[in-house]
């Protein structure tokens, strides 16, 4: 329940408000330490921002102190119709002449046409994966590692279900239903190319009869033994072809390793040549990349650190060693050298030039043509210096920085802690300052109190004064 307050009502004195004002002086230096205590803060909040752009900073860094980000390569096919190529690890550097003259190719058969809602025929189809001795199909060899499955068949199976039924046994082979004007048809493949993926099919139909077209033995495809129900579209085929003159042979049209590291995705029948060089554009894009975290890390430091003569404000960290010397100690790394490079000493022999704010600019006709010198750049930014370390690569030096400032007892984490040092002794200071106030308040009031009681019992004997007096008055 709120208490009402009457002091001063019996003397007529503005003790709250005498109170309040007392009560506020004493609280002031509570105002101005909670004060100092939001810039700290703010301070700390923005060293959080610098740590974090710091370590933005070291990962575009790394990227150019990475043996890969130098030794990467593209790769580009005169005729990308024909075929699409990558280049991976390990691959060399050069031009490659490519012969196709084969598609690999997975067998594939076909039924007759017939009714959608028909029934096939009862019995047991057998697939077995291999493959066959000649275009002729007079010999089958089976796939080593696999073994033949079976899949049985009711007699109120229609094409769906039986498609249904071959795809969920895993024999190696793909089945669906193809419908045109004449009718659908059962349509089976190989699930993989490649001649070693070809397949038969062996029916042993309910009707008696596992040679007959019709019954179960209607989707049977066997020719070593005679039986070519089904209708084959296409042979299990490898591809075929040359690079450099040499022969290479696939069971896909995916060419993996046959030059290493170089992926050829053929797609149809022809020459072309393949060409193999340094991937300029992913190096570039990594210098340019640390060029902008960079950038963004001077433009943080230099932010909170300036003094805005204009509108008389200064930077949330102006005047702070620790943040001016980061300034430094990037600009003396930015704007250093080192021997390592070979034709490039210095940052601006490339086109990344340093302004007046610290921040780099990028000479993109500059840049681009010093990427025809990979071996160069990679050593001035990468480059190691075991007997001198100021003289090792720029990027070297910029994430051993890095490093070095955002570690457990780096300075950005020094001074971290002890700002948060500081907010936490003022938020007990201010716990002090609170309980000496609310004590202030109490011991003032309790003297407000009596002197108005005080007071009000003086004022009353002054009315009973004066009656007496104007009573004795008026008896004259």
């Amino acid at each position: 329940m709120a208490t009402i307050t009457s002091t001063g009502l019996g003397s007529g004195l503005q003790v709250e408000d005498i109170v309040a004002k007392l009560v506020a002086v004493e609280k002031q230096p509570i105002t101005d330490l909670q004060t100092r205590t939001d810039t700290l803060k703010t301070q700390i909040s923005a060293y959080g921002k610098i740590q974090s752009a710091f370590s933005s900073m070291r990962d575009a860094a790394g990227k150019l102190t990475t043996p890969a980000t130098w030794a990467a390569l593209t790769a580009t096919s005169s005729d990308t119709s024909m075929a699409t190529v990558t280049a991976g690890s390990g691959s060399g550097a050069g031009s490659y002449a490519v012969s196709v003259t084969q598609l690999a190719a997975a067998q594939s058969l076909a039924s007759t046409s017939m009714s959608s809602t028909a029934t096939v025929g009862a019995g047991t189809l057998t697939f077995e994966l291999g493959q066959w001795g000649d275009a002729a199909q007079t010999s089958f060899t089976s796939k080593s590692g696999t073994s033949a499955v079976s899949v049985t068949i009711s007699a109120t199976d229609t094409l769906a279900n039986v498609r249904d039924k071959i795809n969920a046994s895993g024999a190696g082979v793909l089945a669906s239903v193809v419908t045109d004007a004449t009718g659908s048809r059962l349509v089976i493949r190989s699930a993989s190319t490649g001649e070693a993926n070809g397949f038969r099919i062996t029916a042993t139909d309910a009707d008696g009869n596992n040679s007959d077209a019709s019954g179960l033995s209607a989707l049977a495809y066997d020719p070593t033994a005679g039986i070519k129900s089904l209708t084959q579209n296409a042979a299990a085929a490898d591809a075929k072809l040359t690079i450099n003159n040499l022969d290479i042979v696939s069971s896909t049209n995916v060419i993996e390793n046959a030059v290493d590291g170089l992926s050829i995705n053929v797609l149809k029948k022809g020459d072309l040549t393949v060409t193999v060089g340094q991937d300029k554009d992913s190096v570039k894009k990594a210098i340019t990349d640390f060029v902008t975290s960079y950038n963004s890390l001077m433009t943080m430091l230099r932010e909170n650190t300036k003094y805005d003569d204009t509108n008389k404000v200064a930077g949330t960290l102006q005047g702070d060693s620790t943040a001016v010397n980061l300034q430094a100690q990037l600009r003396n790394i930015t704007s250093g050298g080192s021997t390592l490079g070979g034709a490039y000493a210095r940052l601006s022999d490339l086109g990344l030039n340093i302004g007046t704010a610290g921040t780099i600019t990028v000479d993109d006709s500059k840049l681009s043509s010093a990427l025809g010198h990979i071996s160069d750049l990679k050593q001035l930014f990468m480059g190691t210096d075991s007997t001198n370390a100021a003289n090792n690569g720029i990027a070297t030096r910029w994430r051993a920085l890095a490093d070095q400032v955002t570690g457990m007892d780096g300075s950005i984490t020094t001074r971290t802690s002890g700002l948060q040092s500081r907010v936490t002794a003022n938020n007990k200071r201010a716990d002090e300052l609170n309980d000496r106030a609310a004590n202030y308040e109490k011991r003032i009031r309790a003297q407000y109190t009596a002197l108005d009681t005080q007071m009000a019992k003086l004022n009353d004997m002054s009315s009973y004064v004066s009656k007496i007096t104007s009573m004795l008055d008026s008896g004259s």
